[in-house]
């Protein structure tokens, strides 16, 4: 049995990074479901400012499968199931794309405007895919009768919703996740 006190690996950096993503999963859906309103056809809530904390603090994987997760869980478990797919795609893609940008060159996610700018793209993203996502909700999920164009029509009016709720990720969630990554440096955290 020599060799098995080591860490059983299981994909990113072995359990530490299961755990990682379990607890960073644990804190989006937690922050998400404390601070939601309902919209017309889906909700606005503060969980994106987790989504964004999650990519600065863990990266492009870890911080997609703990975004991607703890939204998805978020619809699962408040009513919101017929979006629960679609969130787990957008919220995950939404975390890489601002990791991947926040991480660019030699950034390492601790420059301020490089990370203003990660998380205005990822936001924008959101906003156009969750909008998408309303089409195809409205055509085939409530309105039967509708047409694409219809239903493209009917998704119009989260947008508002969602440009709110992608500030409020910004505004919140850029300072924070500076604040965490400075004192995950301080303490000598490598995540």
């Amino acid at each position: 049995m020599e060799g098995h006190s080591k860490n059983v690996t299981v994909g990113f950096k072995g359990t530490r990074g299961v755990i990682q993503i379990g607890i960073m999963a644990a804190i989006t859906y937690v922050a998400t479901f404390m601070f939601h309103i309902p919209s017309f056809m889906g909700v606005v809530h503060l969980g994106d400012c987790m989504v964004f904390l999650g990519a600065i603090v863990l990266g492009k994987k870890k911080g997609a499968i703990s975004a991607a997760i703890g939204m998805s869980l978020f619809d699962i478990l408040t009513g919101y199931t017929q979006w629960a797919p679609f969130t787990f795609i957008i919220k995950g893609l939404m975390a890489y794309i601002a990791a991947s940008i926040a991480y660019r060159k030699s950034y390492k996610g601790e420059n301020v405007w490089n990370n203003l700018l990660a998380f205005c793209i990822a936001g924008i993203f959101m906003i156009v895919a969750y909008y998408i996502s309303g089409a195809v909700i409205a055509r085939f999920l409530m309105v039967s009768t509708a047409t694409l164009q219809q239903a493209f029509i009917i998704a119009i009016k989260d947008i508002p919703g969602n440009i709110s709720q992608a500030t409020a990720g910004i505004v919140i969630g850029l300072p924070l996740s500076i604040s965490v990554k400075k004192a995950l440096k301080r303490a000598n955290l490598n995540l």
